[in-house]
């Protein structure tokens, strides 16, 4: 297992959940870890407890979905720190309704997030990556992305999207030495859920999460990141499937 001490990290939805804990567990072993979240307030919170920690961080609010302000987050990345070695995707937005009921500008904006999103920042961060001959993408997909569920349609969708674009990238970028991992957390107990609104599908959330059990927590995904990211070169971790343990599907 390699040293990660030194690296340059770009980790996005950086603000909670699985990229706020990835983050500290980046940074914990020495990355230097760059911040992105539309949410500038938290994200400068989280900054300043790595800073705390006589960790190397920078905070970069950005949009995600704007091409023009993932550009700009890449150039400020590569001033500072002159290269890039990690990319981790970890924003995310679900929405859980049946299809017909379901609000087509909340499908957009998932969309633009979950899978539009990863692809910009990818988009991006790449050729950096093929120019030093080396770096690691992980994109954090689902379980979702693997099996359908009714009143989670757009969100597999955009799950599925993420595996397959991941797999075709992996397959265009391996052999300049870049690696690209997908990671497929089951349910994780994250804010992610806390912007549903019905009250009927924070039902369905309850009853899923009873029938679950323990969920995984962030800090648990982080550790699956971190154990791709932590391979020597000659080793590319290309999927990481984890579920809680009383998960079914």
């Amino acid at each position: 297992m390699i040293n990660l001490a030194h690296k340059t990290a770009i980790i996005t939805g950086a603000s909670s959940g699985i990229g706020r804990a990835t983050a500290l567990l980046l940074a914990e072993a020495g990355v230097q870890v760059t911040l992105v979240s539309r949410n500038g307030d938290r994200l400068q919170q989280l900054a300043d407890q790595i800073l705390s920690s006589s960790g190397t961080t920078v905070a970069i609010p950005a949009n995600i979905t704007d091409c023009q302000q993932v550009q700009q987050m890449v150039q400020t990345v590569l001033d500072k720190f002159g290269r890039i070695d990690i990319l981790v995707n970890s924003a995310g937005l679900i929405d859980v309704a049946p299809t017909v009921e379901a609000s087509v500008e909340c499908w957009q904006q998932l969309i633009q997030v979950n899978l539009l999103g990863t692809m910009y920042c990818c988009h991006a961060v790449a050729p950096v990556m093929q120019e030093q001959q080396c770096g690691h993408i992980v994109n954090v997909s689902s379980v979702a992305g693997r099996t359908a569920s009714a009143g989670v349609s757009a969100y597999n969708a955009s799950k599925w999207g993420v595996g397959a674009f991941s797999e075709a990238l992996r397959q265009e970028l391996c052999k300049s030495g870049v690696r690209l991992t997908v990671v497929e957390p089951g349910w994780v107990e994250t804010p992610l859920y806390d912007a549903i609104a019905s009250g009927a599908m924070q039902e369905r959330i309850a009853r899923w999460q009873e029938g679950i059990g323990e969920p995984l927590m962030p800090e648990d995904v982080a550790g699956a990141i971190g154990f791709a990211l932590s391979q020597p070169q000659r080793v590319n971790v290309n999927e990481i499937l984890l579920r809680p343990t009383g998960q079914v599907n």
